[in-house]
């Protein structure tokens, strides 16, 4: 007897993750909202806004309070108004939500700018948490901040908002042949009827206007359809576009973006739309940005295997492969961080982007970068205020001037137009047109060559070893706080078959000077810790004539053994009365493969739970065949069974309480769960 039923897994991005806007696309709910935390879950924000407001005002207790408050405030700060969730997450913390009310208040006051208050609450919040450590950056990206907002005046830089702005989300503008501007939208002349539920506007598609132009046009009617689309590029003679359009992998599964090309017929229209080779299932490409010259394609992906959350990479075309694309490369380690790099665009050797794991302002700033070589690009520079702000900035495109010309102060060297969600703006995200003024120069400083002597060039890494703080610290399936730093792990590193072996203060890192254009493999381990590794390389990365000594972080966390607990595996989902391991599970368990590979003296018990629904037996085998597939899915990586037991627990342990008639479908969810345990 068939007794699971399995939901469509929640919202999957057009453009990128959190809350920036006009960036995710959810599946369709056939389910009936009836509550704010329902619509919330389903991320129906525009749905939940109202219906949480209203609980709110009804609510009787603190913790009642606290708990709309904050959803309320995620709710907002999801469509991109900060400014309207910071006093809800205020009011969280009040009412005692804790630790995540008060990291979400003191990131949104960042983001709008409230620099002091923000470096208060980021303080405060370190102190609650335990750990200075996790919040430092966020601290000193402050005090720099306010910094460039007093320098933005002299900068030569002014902004404006573009005539053709909306009141939904209008971005990434990137110029056509003929000199106008394709950019995508969610206003109301989009094909699709129904309205996004995340944002309340239509879906998004890519639209066309001139420069000074107050109405844009559909761009094609053929590339647009009822789907997402967004964020394009072309080559120069505007012949070939690449674009991004969100796709399920099969009926009823998420919706993952996908990089998409298609050329100009003879009679102006445009060739069927295919995906470019190489890309993987359950993964998102986007942002695509074309070379000058039309043989490279950048763009950003979360692939697992890049050096963080979304990453930029290349491909190439060569006419001599098969698919007529060089496989993709990762770009190097001073531009890709552990956060996001998304919305690259390219000038000649200039590559922009945005991050917001580089030193920035708030949510993602636009830095520059340029190639010193075939394969080396120059430490980013961040454009500072007033083209950054403490909102999202991105999607940066210029309008190219005569590199030959001779320039003097208060020419205009550049103009173009870039996205920014600050306040103030027509939309939530909006374009800006700025222009580029030469400034007066300022006083130079003073270097006493004498006492500094000969610039020495230095690649320098911190490498901090980590902890991670929960909850409950006897219980590493609760809520992760942040990490501290752990004292006395040993620290191996290898490069070039050599090795060298360190020790992990009680509080700073461990610092290391790097050769250039060199591989680094980082192992760490701890009695009572499982031993985790990572790796640097220095390949690609520039000197930087302005700043010789260049000093990069590395953090390795390091996961506390809970000997005989259950310790959930996320993202394992099984299709409905299905064992086999679904594709978008393999990250995850190759990640347990890893670790068990790097700990060859532990044994682990994989199980499986579902929820309450149906006939006992069957569950109990069911749950049985999906723990017996993760075990043999971990042998086929390398892993000796006899390391490996599986044993399903049907629906014995919930472990979410509640009656099982009067379960919510997250309840269900909860209890549908696969586990490890690391066995005496």
């Amino acid at each position: 007897m068939k007794t699971e039923t399995l939901p469509l897994q929640s919202t999957l991005l057009l453009l990128l993750t959190f809350g920036w806007l006009a960036t995710q696309i959810a599946c369709s709910y056939t389910i009936k909202i009836k509550d704010g935390r329902t619509a919330y879950e389903r991320k129906r924000y525009s749905d939940a806004i109202p219906l949480l407001q209203s609980e709110l005002n009804r609510a009787t207790t603190r913790t009642e309070k606290g708990t709309l408050a904050y959803l309320l405030g995620a709710s907002y700060r999801a469509k991109g108004l900060d400014d309207k969730a910071l006093s809800y997450f205020k009011l969280a913390y009040d009412n005692n939500y804790g630790p995540d009310a008060l990291k979400a208040w003191a990131r949104t006051l960042k983001k709008l700018e409230q620099y002091a208050a923000a470096k208060e609450a980021f303080k405060n919040l370190g102190i609650e948490i335990g750990s200075p450590y996790e919040f430092r950056k966020e601290i000193t990206a402050c005090t720099i901040a306010e910094d460039w907002l007093k320098q933005a005046p002299e900068s030569g830089w002014t902004i404006e908002s573009a005539p053709f702005n909306s009141g939904q989300n209008d971005f990434a503008p990137v110029l056509y042949a003929d000199g106008r501007i394709v950019f995508t939208s969610d206003r109301a002349i989009g094909k699709e009827d129904k309205n996004y539920a995340w944002t309340g506007n239509k879906f998004m598609d890519l639209l066309i206007v001139g420069q000074d132009e107050a109405s844009p046009q559909f761009f094609d009617t053929q590339l647009n359809t009822t789907r997402n689309e967004g964020v394009a590029c072309f080559n120069r003679s505007g012949t070939q576009i690449f674009f991004v359009r969100a796709l399920e992998a099969y009926k009823g599964d998420d919706a993952f973006c996908k990089i998409f090309t298609a050329e100009k017929n003879p009679d102006g229209g445009w060739t069927p739309p295919v995906p470019l080779p190489y890309q993987k299932e359950k993964i998102n490409y986007l942002h695509p940005a074309l070379s000058t010259d039309g043989n490279t394609l950048y763009f950003s992906c979360n692939d697992p295997e890049g050096w963080g959350a979304y990453d930029l990479y290349t491909i190439s075309r060569n006419p001599k492969s098969e698919t007529g694309w060089d496989e993709p490369r990762l770009l190097s380690r001073n531009i890709n961080t552990p956060e996001n790099e998304v919305f690259p665009s390219i000038e000649q050797d200039t590559l922009y982007f945005a991050s917001d794991g580089l030193q920035g302002m708030g949510g993602l700033d636009i830095f520059k970068t340029f190639k010193v070589d075939r394969n080396a690009w120059a430490p980013p520079h961040n454009l500072k205020a007033p083209i950054n702000s403490g909102a999202d900035d991105f999607g940066f495109v210029t309008i190219q001037k005569d590199p030959k010309k001779s320039y003097k102060i208060g020419d205009l060297v550049q103009e173009g137009f870039f996205t920014s969600n600050r306040p103030g703006g027509k939309g939530a995200d909006d374009i800006y047109r700025f222009q580029q003024k030469i400034p007066p120069p300022k006083p130079p400083k003073i270097i006493d060559t004498l006492k500094t002597g000969p610039t020495v060039h230095k690649i320098l890494l911190d490498v901090y070893v980590l902890e991670k703080i929960f909850t409950d610290p006897n219980n590493p399936n609760t809520k992760i706080l942040g990490r501290k730093p752990l004292k006395n792990a040993k620290l191996v590193m290898m490069a070039a078959n050599k090795k060298q072996t360190f020790t992990t203060p009680e509080e700073g890192p461990v610092q290391i000077e790097l050769a250039e254009q060199t591989d680094y493999a980082f192992s760490a381990n701890l009695p009572n810790y499982l031993v985790n590794s990572a790796k640097f390389s220095t390949k690609g990365i520039a000197k930087d004539p302005a700043n010789p000594i260049q000093t990069f972080e590395l953090e390795i966390v390091l996961d506390k053994i809970f000997k005989n607990t259950e310790i959930i595996l996320e993202n394992i989902y099984y299709d409905y009365d299905k064992w086999d391991i679904r594709p978008d599970a393999e990250p995850t368990l190759n990640k347990l493969a890893d670790v068990l590979l790097q700990n060859p003296g532990i044994r682990i018990q994989l199980g499986s739970h579902t929820d309450c629904r149906g006939n006992d037996g069957y569950n109990q085998e069911l749950s049985q065949r999906r723990a017996q597939s993760a075990v043999e899915y971990l042998i086929s990586k390398g892993i000796n069974e006899d390391r490996l037991t599986a044993r399903g627990f049907g629906e014995a342990q919930p472990a979410a309480n509640c009656a099982c008639a009067r379960c919510t479908e997250s309840e269900h969810q909860t209890n549908r769960r696969t586990t490890f345990t690391v066995l005496e």
